[in-house]
């Protein structure tokens, strides 16, 4: 049971080293925008969630490279939502390449913080609700 979203991606020149190959810390903008887009098919504005006082800062990002990835490969990030979120939200992913080669495994845990006191807080009750309704339907 999983709530799992699928992210195109283009690797753009300036996301590479003088081998072509992608440089490790761009992969985590890969899985900030695959993110977005996952709330985004969810209905969710990240901007709207930050105008209504909840932050999602990361708390751990964990990466394991299996294969490398190129300048102008066109690459999917597969985005995964195993468990309920309470006031930390798990996400993990698959980045594949145009040939379907499985390049990447992460996984990503976000903590929900209070704009204002910029403390933890439990995930908001109208995301938790499109979370169970997703999952249940």
């Amino acid at each position: 049971m999983s709530i799992t979203s699928e992210t195109l991606l283009k690797v753009r020149y300036s996301e590479t080293d003088q081998m072509g190959v992608v440089h490790h810390g761009n992969y985590a903008q890969y899985l900030e925008l695959a993110r977005i887009d996952w709330l985004s098919r969810l209905g969710i504005s990240y901007k709207n969630m930050e105008e209504n006082g909840v932050m999602l800062p990361v708390f751990t990002l964990n990466f394991k490279f299996k294969k490398s990835a190129f300048f102008d490969d066109e690459l999917t990030v597969k985005t995964f939502l195993k468990k309920i979120p309470t006031a930390r939200i798990v996400f993990d992913y698959e980045i594949y390449n145009q040939n379907q080669d499985l390049l990447t495994i992460a996984s990503s845990t976000l903590v929900f913080v209070d704009t204002k006191t910029r403390k933890p807080i439990l995930c908001p009750p109208y995301l938790l609700e499109i979370i169970e309704n997703t999952l249940t339907s």
